[in-house]
């Protein structure tokens, strides 16, 4: 089957054929349509996180895949032959970007009739983000919340999901972004708009009962704008984010990380907030399975507005 994978750290993507896995029991293989680009993927090809999550090379990278179930494993009753899934699949670096992606049953959910494979290949790792980072470690309430949530990075590809799971419960939001993508987080329901690139972009803003950082800036920045009793959370945790949450049982603002954990009762959660209408996936652009790299570089440049989706089947 055919592949994209990187042979060293920070070595180049490169076509490979390789044997196409079969499903142990617990497993389904997955024809995979579509998959999307993550940061998480380039940032572990480049070897900046070897100590701590190290990579068996060569690697095939990509941790979301759309598509339908070609083959199943012994003892697996709930899925058939043909059925479209989606999942956001563990182990390693992923494996999505192939033609066959094996994935657990744990992680992977029946695409609803009305979602497109793509918009199904765009939403697991970025959705599950906002919504586990909302709910679990912001602890913003799924329904009826009243509170004021600020969303950093509102037009990105975990942004753009979190300012519409907010909306969703009932929560007062505030996105920020570029000028250019105002009218595009406006359009997914921020009650607010503030433009970073603007001088004095804070003044006269907040305080907020919630911060979901999505582009991975230092907490002591927003902890300032949390009312008491305020939460913070990042997407993308640094050092100085594991710190600060050392230092919560000592102060009034909380600081938690988003370490994101795939499950399928979570995607099936997104699935529903889909059918409903309550939830769009913004996709910036498409490339095939060959122009990984160019997608990758897309990535990289942070000018990207929701997700990026790699259409396998070329």
């Amino acid at each position: 089957m055919r592949a994209m994978a990187y042979k060293t750290y920070g070595g180049p993507l490169e076509p490979v054929e390789i044997e196409r896995p079969s499903p142990k029991s617990g497993q389904i293989l997955i024809r995979a349509r579509h998959s999307s680009i993550n940061p998480i993927d380039w940032k572990l090809a480049s070897g900046k996180f070897r100590l701590f999550l190290p990579v068996k090379l060569p690697a095939i990278p990509g941790y979301d895949v759309a598509g339908e179930v070609a083959e199943v494993g012994p003892g697996v009753n709930e899925f058939r032959v043909g059925d479209r899934v989606h999942a956001r699949v563990l182990g390693g670096t992923g494996a999505a970007c192939a033609e066959y992606v094996l994935a657990g049953l744990d992680v992977v959910s029946p695409v609803p009739p009305t979602m497109p494979l793509d918009v199904a290949a765009a939403l697991p790792l970025a959705g599950m983000t906002a919504l586990q980072g909302l709910r679990d470690e912001a602890r913003l309430p799924m329904h009826g919340a009243k509170e004021r949530v600020l969303v950093v990075g509102a037009s990105g590809g975990v942004g753009h999901l979190a300012v519409q799971i907010a909306r969703h419960a009932g929560a007062n939001v505030s996105g920020v972004c570029s000028g250019r993508n105002a009218a595009m987080v406006t359009d997914l329901g921020a009650h607010e708009i503030i433009d970073y690139t603007q001088t004095d972009a804070y003044q006269g803003k907040g305080p907020w009962d919630v911060v979901l950082d999505c582009v991975g800036g230092s907490p002591f920045v927003w902890t300032k704008k949390l009312v008491r009793g305020g939460r913070f959370a990042s997407a993308l945790p640094s050092p100085t984010v594991f710190a600060r949450a050392a230092l919560n049982p000592l102060t009034s603002v909380r600081v938690r990380p988003v370490m994101m954990k795939s499950n399928a009762k979570d995607l099936r959660e997104l699935d529903v907030l889909f059918e409903r209408g309550a939830l769009r996936v913004i996709i910036d652009g498409r490339y095939p399975l060959s122009k990984l790299a160019d997608a990758w570089t897309r990535s990289k440049s942070g000018r990207a507005v929701g997700k990026i989706v790699i259409d396998i089947d070329e």
